[in-house]
């Protein structure tokens, strides 16, 4: 057996950010079921960074990791973290308290003309529309550079790594719990729970009652660039209100995803034929584009919580039992906001955000 102070179960953001938040300090060991990190959720994902997504503290959190990814230490993250992108808001016909809403109070978010939409998204079918915003300050997160480098940076304070290491056996001995995976044997004093998708079947292992987390499939078409934007250049993250797609240009392939939200049980899932279809004919409505080829469809999973709120922190049944899971689509863009708090309550570590660990507690999730 080897004996460690926390075993992190999960290699996604949340996990190894907080990996290299907590091995300069204790004996760490992450542990992934699949041989890459971030392969479900934080690998597959629209990876942008928007200051005003979310509610409440959610915004909050995203301001404390804007601190991170603004500067990251140039040791572990040599290039940048962040390219600038824009978000366009386009708004259809009942979509106008929704779209005031998302933009009440943010001074970072200005209303333009559907002319100006056109400009910076020339395939707008502009009599669809009745009105639209600009937030500049939002950007694209580039989620290898942060996975890898807060690998590099637990690594470096002798985090230790296992891939293709599922977690067969976890219960509570004495003072600490006995981890087992096909291979190995872990003592560790404590288990954080970062398994995304599958983080009540962790706690079931573990003797502890699950929580209100819904893993749900959010899906992508992958289309060849329309000869509009690839003359644009850098093209926004453009989406509707209400919801019926939103679009982003990378690598010069045009992302359309339906914002489907359907709930799923763990496993790695795959678009719906039907899902992309709809989605699609939605976005050719609204664009007037007509879609000739898909090139591939992808999926990633999320997990939601009823309050839209994750759950961080100690679980109220078993010591040393630490939920780190439920980050409701965000998990990326406040994984070094989520990583820090989470390392200074699991350090018993003064002056973290008693609101934000106040409202983020599991026990709050318990049916």
């Amino acid at each position: 057996m080897k004996t460690v102070d926390v075993a992190i179960i999960g290699a996604g953001a949340a996990g190894l950010t907080l990996a290299a938040d907590l091995a300069d300090q204790v004996r760490v060991v992450v542990l992934e079921r699949e041989e890459q990190a971030g392969y479900h959720a934080s690998g597959r994902s629209a990876a942008v960074f928007v200051p005003s997504y979310g509610k409440g503290l959610i915004r909050n959190l995203t301001s404390k990791s804007r601190t991170f990814y603004d500067a990251p230490d140039p040791e572990f993250f040599p290039g940048t973290l962040l390219k600038e992108r824009g978000l366009l808001r386009l708004v259809l016909s009942g979509g106008c308290d929704e779209h005031a809403g998302m933009i009440s109070g943010q001074p970072g978010i200005e209303r333009i003309s559907i002319d100006e939409a056109a400009r910076l998204f020339p395939m707008v079918r502009q009599e669809d529309f009745i009105a639209a915003s600009y937030e500049r300050d939002v950007h694209d997160i580039d989620t290898h550079a942060l996975l890898h480098g807060a690998m590099r940076r637990a690594r470096q304070n002798r985090a230790e790594f296992r891939f293709g290491a599922q977690v067969s056996g976890l219960r509570r001995d004495g003072s600490g719990w006995i981890v087992t995976t096909p291979s190995e044997t872990f003592v560790a004093s404590v288990i954080v729970n970062a398994a995304g998708a599958w983080a009540n079947d962790v706690a079931t292992m573990a003797g502890v009652s699950t929580l209100a987390l819904q893993p749900c499939r959010r899906s992508f078409a992958v289309l060849p660039i329309p000869v509009d934007l690839s003359a644009r250049g850098d093209v926004p993250f453009t989406v509707t209100a209400p919801m019926r797609w939103y679009a982003k240009t990378e690598a010069n392939q045009l992302f359309v995803s339906p914002g489907d939200e359907d709930p799923v049980t763990p496993h790695d899932v795959q678009a719906d034929d039907l899902v992309i279809a709809e989605g699609l004919h939605r976005f050719s409505e609204d664009t007037g584009h007509v879609i000739r080829r898909v090139e591939t469809t992808l999926a990633g999973i999320r997990t939601i919580t009823p309050d839209e709120y994750p759950a961080v922190g100690f679980d109220p049944e078993l010591e040393g039992f630490f939920w780190l899971a439920g980050q409701c689509g965000f998990g990326i863009q406040c994984a070094p906001g989520l990583a820090s708090l989470s390392a200074q309550i699991l350090l018993a570590r003064d002056g973290f955000d008693r609101e934000l660990a106040d409202a983020f507690q599991p026990v709050r999730l318990k049916s």
